[in-house]
């Protein structure tokens, strides 16, 4: 895309793109706690270690928008083979398409890969009107569709702003849900539990004085204390379950060295023992306010561990540094009864095939009924004594 003052590129991989231009369009206020899943560093860590690379189906294209030589503009994006790492899902699009004799693949994806959390997908730079630049993102990203002969491009857990604007672009807009807990000012776990009916209070306590029973303790590690022979145990456990549960793990060990080196702040590893070794942990980022739980490994069962580990002590953590919110990843209606509540996630689709469009527009617009139903119904089931 050319014209008088602005010109977008596609640079390749985060690194050509350069971690002092990219974090000045990840975080243009400069905060000094950042969204984490925008950094340079997270990004880097998954290309260089080949998580998200070539060979495992995400060839990096990030989009660059320049005004006379200066980047003012970067969409985060991918060229895939396949629809796997992106938590909303396409595959009934892409047979459809193959059905009708097309072809899906390969496809842009906007996303920061594995990563099913919401924030800001058009990156744009300080003192610079956030609509128009956006617009002129969502233009790009139209035309790399073209340029890299791809069937569409999906921009996926953007900002309700960023999907309002991609609708006013003609992009199919798609919502889902997601389960947050939300930090009410709590200044200790009993004080949360109090907002809870009685059932629900005796329920969370039963589970996490089963876990205690079974002789497991948990230590939280972040910064210095992350280091590589705590690793190599979290990514034992990240291995085994993620073997059985999926089958092939997407994060190399590589991946954790290197966030660990350079995100290592940011980063809260709950560590469960027992009998003196780790059995098992989850993995946290922290960033604005609000602690991301993204990936669990256990290389023994306990009953419940994964509850303890992964959202109570989360919430544990959150209340202890007055965090705001804790974000517990995709899925999970189970979250409910342990404080989570649904909140939307959005998603925004150009599809160049008329016919797939049309028809993807019209599931789309059953679909956003459906979800908005199904988070009152689940609203409805929160835990939490009536006011």
């Amino acid at each position: 895309m050319t014209g008088s003052e602005f010109s977008a590129r596609i640079a390749g991989p985060a690194k050509d793109v350069g971690k002092k231009v990219w974090d000045a369009l990840a975080n243009p206020l400069g905060e000094p706690s950042p969204h984490p899943f925008t950094r340079f560093a997270f990004f880097d860590a998954l290309e260089t270690s080949g998580s998200a690379a070539l060979e495992t189906g995400w060839q990096p294209v990030h989009l660059v928008l320049e005004r006379d030589g200066r980047p003012i503009g970067l969409l985060p994006l991918y060229l895939k083979n396949h629809s796997y790492g992106e938590y909303v899902f396409d595959h009934a699009w892409a047979e459809a398409l193959d059905r009708a004799g097309g072809r899906y693949y390969p496809k842009l994806q906007a996303s920061v890969p594995f990563t099913p959390v919401t924030e800001h997908r058009l990156l744009v730079a300080a003192n610079e009107n956030r609509g128009e630049i956006g617009r002129l993102l969502l233009n790009a990203g139209e035309a790399a569709v073209n340029q890299l002969e791809a069937s569409s491009l999906h921009i996926t857990f953007l900002t309700e702003e960023e999907w309002k604007l991609a609708g006013e672009a003609d992009f199919l807009q798609r919502a889902d849900q997601q389960f947050h807990w939300q930090n009410r000012g709590y200044e200790s776990f009993d004080a949360f539990l109090g907002d809870l009916t009685s059932a629900k209070r005796k329920k969370i306590r039963k589970e996490r004085d089963a876990v205690a029973a079974a002789g497991v303790t948990f230590d939280w590690r972040t910064g210095r204390d992350l280091t590589e022979g705590v690793w190599d145990d979290f990514f034992a456990g990240y291995m085994d379950t993620g073997s059985r549960k999926w089958g092939n793990p997407y994060l190399t060990r590589e991946f954790f060295s290197r966030v660990g080196q350079n995100m290592g702040e940011q980063i809260l590893l709950v560590v469960a023992k027992r009998g003196g070794r780790t059995i098992g942990g989850a993995l946290n980022f922290v960033g604005g306010g609000v602690l991301y739980g993204r990936n669990w490994g256990a290389t023994e069962f306990v009953e419940l561990l994964h509850f303890e580990a992964c959202y109570y002590q989360a919430i544990e953590f959150a209340i202890a540094n007055k965090l705001g919110r804790v974000e517990a990843g995709a899925q999970g209606p189970h979250k409910i009864a342990r404080g989570y509540l649904p909140r939307p996630t959005y998603s925004a689709h150009y599809i160049a095939h008329i016919g797939l469009r049309r028809a993807v527009a019209d599931f789309l617009a059953h679909e956003r009924g459906a979800i908005a139903e199904e988070m009152k119904e689940l609203a409805g089931l929160a835990p939490f004594k009536k006011a």
